[in-house]
């Protein structure tokens, strides 16, 4: 008969497995925009930084957005972000004006 001590130790003999978002310290998923850019079919072949750098910098800006936007929503004594927020917290800020000029948020006002 085995031991519950004997038991957890065969089960922690295998390492666990560590996401490449873990890995970066990123809350985006690194493997799912790896797999968006092969089946994008933009380069012959992706590098393994390149997914990482990517997350990296789409967290980086959604999280600049999103920090933003709550402030537009705190100054309109709202608790909720709503497309009119980001909206203004887009065109208050010049390089995310820059960035999304071309761009139509709707129900932005």
């Amino acid at each position: 008969v085995l031991s519950s001590k004997a038991t957890k130790k065969t089960s922690d003999n295998r390492a666990k497995a560590v996401s490449r978002s873990e890995r970066a310290g990123l809350t985006f998923p690194v493997g799912r925009i790896h797999r968006y850019l092969k089946k994008g079919r933009y380069a012959p072949r992706i590098g393994a930084g390149a997914p990482v750098y990517l997350s990296a910098v789409l967290e980086y800006v959604t999280a600049e957005l999103l920090e933003l936007a709550g402030n537009a929503a705190r100054d309109n004594k709202r608790k909720r972000i709503i497309p009119r927020h980001i909206q203004l917290a887009v065109r208050h800020d010049d390089e995310l004006s820059e960035l999304l000029s071309k761009v139509t948020i709707a129900g932005g006002g």
